[in-house]
C-alpha cells in the first residue's frame, strides 16, 4: 500500500524550511532575509510569513526537525539498552549523529542563540517545545533503564540531564576535531560521570544537593522556570 503524501501545505512549509537552512548554511544568518527565502523556494514573501512569521520561526522550526529526528535515532538503544550509561551515551551520541550535517550552520548562528534575551536561546519561551521534547527524552532515558530513581527526583533529573547535553551541544558547535571526534569522546565520558552522579543521588544524604543544583539552573538560567511551571501543569 502506497503510503499517503503530504498535503500540499506540509510540503509547502517543508520547502521553505529547507530553503532556509540551505541559505543561512551558504549566506549566514544574519545576511539572509525572508524575501530572499521567499524568491529562493520560489513562493510568495506572504506565503512564507503565513508559514513561518519570522526568521526566528524558522529557527524554532529547525529546533522541531531536530528534536523529530533526534527521538527517531534514539529508539533502537531505548528499546535495547537498559543499563543507563549506555542510554544516556546511545542519546547523545544519536544527537551528535543528527546535527552532523547542521554543524556549519550552528556555528553561524551561535552568536544569536548565545543572547539569553533572544527567541533562538534553547532556554527562551519560543523553544519551550522542542525543549521539553528534548527533557521527555531523558525521562524515557531513567524510566526504562533499570537503576532505581527517587520519586522525588523523577522530575529534577531529566531536565538535568538536558542540561548537560547542552553543555556538549555548546562544545559541538566549536570543535574543529577531524569528525568531531572529541565530541563523542566527550559524550562517552559524560555518560559515565552522569550515570555515577545518578546513582549517588539514590543516597538521601545527597539528594537536597541534587535539588540545590536544580534550583541554582532554575534561578539563573532563562527559560528554565518556565520548564518547571510547564511540567507542573495538569
Amino acid at each position: 500500500m502506497n503510503e499517503p503524501r503530504p498535503a500540499k501545505s506540509e510540503q509547502t512549509r517543508t520547502l521553505i524550511l529547507e530553503t532556509a537552512m540551505r541559505l543561512f548554511q551558504e549566506r549566514g544568518y544574519d545576511k539572509t532575509t525572508m524575501r530572499a527565502i521567499a524568491k529562493e523556494a520560489g513562493v510568495s514573501v506572504g506565503n512564507a510569513y503565513y508559514y513561518f512569521a519570522s526568521k526566528e520561526h524558522l529557527i524554532q522550526g529547525f529546533y522541531d526537525r531536530i528534536a523529530t529526528e533526534h527521538r527517531m535515532a534514539v529508539r533502537p538503544v531505548l528499546d535495547r539498552e537498559t543499563d543507563l550509561e549506555a542510554r544516556i551515551a546511545g542519546v547523545l551520541r544519536a544527537w551528535l549523529d543528527v546535527s552532523e550535517p547542521y554543524h556549519e550552520f550552528a556555528a553561524q548562528f551561535f552568536k544569536n542563540a548565545a543572547d539569553p534575551d533572544s527567541p533562538l536561546s534553547p532556554f527562551s519561551s519560543e523553544s519551550e517545545p522542542a525543549r521539553e521534547a528534548a527533557i521527555s527524552v531523558h525521562r524515557e532515558v531513567l524510566a526504562g533503564s533499570r537503576s532505581k530513581v527517587p520519586a522525588e527526583l523523577a522530575d529534577i533529573l531529566p531536565q538535568l540531564l538536558w542540561l548537560s547535553q547542552m553543555g556538549l551541544v555548546l562544545y559541538w558547535v566549536f570543535d574543529r576535531s577531524p569528525g568531531h571526534e572529541r565530541s563523542r569522546r566527550l559524550a562517552e565520558r559524560g555518560a559515565r560521570l552522569t550515570t555515577r552522579g545518578v546513582s549517588l543521588a539514590r543516597f538521601r544524604v545527597l539528594r537536597p544537593l541534587v535539588h540545590e543544583v536544580h534550583e541554582l539552573f532554575t534561578d539563573f538560567l532563562p527559560g528554565m522556570a518556565q520548564t518547571v511551571a510547564a511540567r507542573k501543569r495538569p
